[in-house]
Formats: structure tokens, sequence, C-alpha cells
């Protein structure tokens, strides 16, 4: 009994594990800390999986699983004192060949993101993965009109942010 819940588990989990990855980056500024909160996220997914009835996708509950994950240690990890991690300073790859704008860009957007409150990065992320309203508000329980309206200020607060 206890293999093929775990073979239902991983054929749900493995193919969706990108999603988890991506709230990591959000919320996340190094290799490490992404790495703990997946291995969080994972551990939450494991020990919510028999509670997951099948009434949504199981992308959808995963969303929301994870961003309440991930939303709880932040706000914990808030409260303690920052560090930097020297791996950020000393790592830095050139190459003549590469073509870094894109990635620039993707790390001020992320950078940005990370500036907003927790349900506007949530909100922020599910736009980015192409959710429509219905989805977002589903995933963040809250209305279809509210996740629009929440939708447009912190496209507002990211062109502020963004372009100064």
């Amino acid at each position: 009994m206890q293999d093929s819940f775990k073979e239902k588990f991983l054929n749900d989990f493995e193919p969706n594990q990108n999603i988890a990855h991506k709230i990591c980056r959000l919320y996340t500024s190094n290799k490490s800390d992404h790495n703990d909160l997946f291995q969080e996220i994972t551990i939450q997914l494991w020990k919510n999986y028999p509670k997951f009835r099948g009434d949504a996708k199981f992308s959808t509950w995963m969303y929301r699983v994870a961003l309440n994950t991930a939303i709880s240690l932040y706000r914990k990890s808030t409260r303690t004192i920052k560090t930097n991690d020297i791996s950020d300073v000393v790592y830095k790859i050139k190459s003549v060949e590469y073509d870094d704008t894109e990635e620039q860009q993707l790390k001020s957007l992320y950078k940005a993101i990370r500036g907003l409150n927790d349900i506007d990065k949530a909100l922020v992320f599910l736009y980015l993965e192409d959710k429509n309203y219905k989805e977002i508000s589903a995933t963040l329980g809250i209305s279809q009109v509210n996740a629009r309206v929440k939708m447009n200020r912190a496209k507002d607060k990211l062109k502020k942010i963004l372009n100064p």
C-alpha cells in the first residue's frame, strides 16, 4: 500500500517540480536557501498529499502548498539576521559568446518581485506562469475581481521599481 502511495505522489510531483523551483527562485537569493526551501516544499507536499482530494488540478494544489510554505518560511526568515553569501560575490562567469542581457533582465525582474509583499509576489508569479485569473483566484483563495485589482497594482509597483 505504501509503495503505491509513494508512486502516485511521485507521478504527480515529478512533472510539476518546476513549480517549486520557480517559487524557490522568487523567495530566495542563493542556491543554499533555494535548496532548503525546495526541500521544505517537498516535505510539505508529501505530508499534505493524503489531504489532496483532487477537486482542483494537482498543479493548482501544489502552487498553493508551495506558496504557503515559502511565505511562512520567508516571514520567519525576516526575523533573523541577514548575512551575505560569499558565493554571490565571488562566483561570476564571463563568456565572450554569451549575451547575459536576458539573464540580467530576469535578475532585475526577480529582484523587483522580491521587493513586493507576499501576496503580490504570488500573484505576479502565477501571472508569469500564464495562469488565468480564475486559476490565480482559486490558488490564492481570493475573488477573480480582487486578483485583477491586486495584479494591476502589483504591475504598477513593478514599473516604479524597474523604471524609477
